[in-house]
């Protein structure tokens, strides 16, 4: 009964955030905060959808566009702390934001947890790591993203349980 009140659930029910286990497991990360953690797996969210709607700079490298305001709504936190969470990623070198003025929000670039460099994740499309920046605080000005079902990172086919030919939910065995 109880299984199949789980799986009856909408796929809603099997929507997450991804957060690398070595952000836990690694003694380097040691001392960096569970809500860095925790936002750090968001940007990460972020970063597959600009991946996939193929927003590159100049250089080719694949960014991310997270204001201050938009931590805020995601970890439900003041912006004191959205400030402290997003300077706390960059010291331990697992994001790097662009400081674009002209109160344009900063691009963000976030970077592979699991190079001691930690180089960006994403250079292009074919996933090569993209050379560093100088690192500049980010300007809490709205953001300029759009709402729309571009945006809903929440519809990702991350199930492992579901499976389209029986349009059911059932247990699979990894080997």
């Amino acid at each position: 009964m109880i299984l199949d009140y789980f799986y009856g659930q909408s796929g809603e029910l099997f929507s997450f955030y991804r957060i690398p286990k070595a952000l836990f497991q690694e003694p380097r990360f040691q001392s960096l905060s569970t809500d860095a953690k925790t936002l750090y797996g968001v940007l990460l969210d972020r970063m597959s959808l600009s991946v996939k709607n193929g927003w590159l700079d100049k250089q080719d490298r694949v960014f991310i566009l997270f204001t201050i305001e938009d931590v805020k709504r995601a970890l439900c936190c003041a912006d004191n702390k959205a400030t402290k969470l997003l300077r706390e990623l960059e010291k331990f070198g697992l994001i790097e934001r662009k400081r674009r003025g002209l109160g344009k929000p900063s691009l963000v670039y976030v970077k592979n947890f699991s190079a001691e460099s930690s180089k960006s994740i994403f250079q292009n499309r074919d996933f090569h790591d993209s050379g560093g920046f100088k690192n500049a605080s980010q300007d809490p000005s709205k953001s300029r993203c759009n709402r729309t079902k571009e945006n809903d990172t929440e519809m990702s086919e991350t199930d492992p349980f579901y499976t389209q030919t029986t349009g059911r939910h059932e247990m699979r065995c990894r080997s």
